[in-house]
This record gives structure tokens, C-alpha cells and sequence, in this order.
């Protein structure tokens, strides 16, 4: 992995004037650009970097969140798939954040993008309006897959803007 560097990532404005699945997958999307351009052109050791101590949040570790997450949402509450964890577990909850490995670093990037893929699919196949039941500790709560795409973008927005700070942290990086 000498010399490798975080791929350089096009982002998508949405458009101004979208039906409201549009405008959701649109917004979504561009904010998954906009955390994978904050990795963009940072070797490994910078992608593991805690740039704010003592937070334990580097740009490696919320990339593996949000992988974390997409995982949780889409494939396992609307595909209803049987998936587990890919970084956390009970033992290790902040698996995800504090357990980097440089040397994995373009495999957890291709992680987050395989991961990506699979929930657009998995969302492709429902409606805004359809239900799904929680597969977490509360069976009884419900939520349509627009909550799921507004929860979404939330985790995505409050986790670009830590990913704002540490990568004008890293190298003084700041801009959209």
C-alpha cells in the first residue's frame, strides 16, 4: 500500500426541484461524497489520525461507522437480512472507531462504498410510506423508510461536520 492515498471523490449537487424519493436519495448520496472527499487524497496513517484528542473520531473510524450504520438501517430493518456487525461487537462497541489498521485502510474505503451499493438496493425495493419494525431492543417501535432516510442524513450531517474539523486539522484542509 506504499504511496497510496484516499481516491479524489465527484460529488453530485441534488437538485433544486426533486420529487421528495429524489430529493432523499440525492441528499444522501451527496452527503456519502462528502465524507469520502474529507478521506480524499490522505494516506492511511492521516485517514487513522485522532486529530482532536482525547476523541477517539478519526476519518478512517467514521467512514467504518457510517458503514456500521448504512449496514444497520438498510440491509438489516428494510432487507430484513441477517447481517451482523462488521467492526463493532458487544465486547468491542467502539470497535468501529478505535480499532484502525492503517494497512486496512483502502479495504475499509471499499467497504464503505460495497456497503453504499447494497442499501440503495435494499431501499430501491420499498416505498417512503412502508413500515418496518425495529430488529433492535424495541420490536414495538416502527418507522417507515422516510424516517430511515431523514435519520440517515442526520448521522451523515453531525459526522461530516466532525469530519470538517479533523481534516483542517490534518493538513488545514476546510471548504465543502
Amino acid at each position: 500500500m506504499a504511496g497510496w492515498t484516499a481516491p479524489a471523490v465527484s460529488r453530485r449537487q441534488p437538485r433544486l426541484v426533486a420529487n421528495e424519493r429524489e430529493a432523499l436519495e440525492e441528499w444522501l448520496d451527496f452527503h456519502r461524497a462528502t465524507l469520502l472527499s474529507k478521506c480524499s487524497g490522505l494516506a492511511p496513517a492521516h485517514l487513522c489520525e485522532r486529530a482532536v484528542p482525547p476523541s477517539n473520531l478519526s476519518l478512517l473510524g467514521l467512514v467504518r461507522h457510517m458503514t456500521e450504520v448504512e449496514r444497520f438501517w438498510f440491509r438489516r430493518h428494510v432487507a430484513r437480512e441477517e447481517v451482523g456487525h462488521l467492526y463493532c461487537s458487544p465486547e468491542q462497541p467502539e470497535a468501529d472507531f478505535e480499532l484502525l489498521e492503517e494497512e486496512r485502510a483502502r479495504e475499509d474505503l471499499a467497504r464503505f462504498e460495497a456497503e453504499v451499493a447494497l442499501a440503495r438496493a435494499a431501499a430501491a425495493a420499498h416505498d417512503l410510506d412502508e413500515q418496518f419494525p425495529s430488529r433492535g431492543h424495541h420490536p414495538e417501535r416502527v418507522r417507515d423508510l422516510r424516517w430511515i432516510y431523514l435519520h440517515m442524513l442526520e448521522e451523515y450531517a453531525r459526522h461530516n461536520g466532525h469530519a470538517d474539523l479533523l481534516r483542517q486539522a490534518i493538513d488545514g484542509s476546510t471548504g465543502t
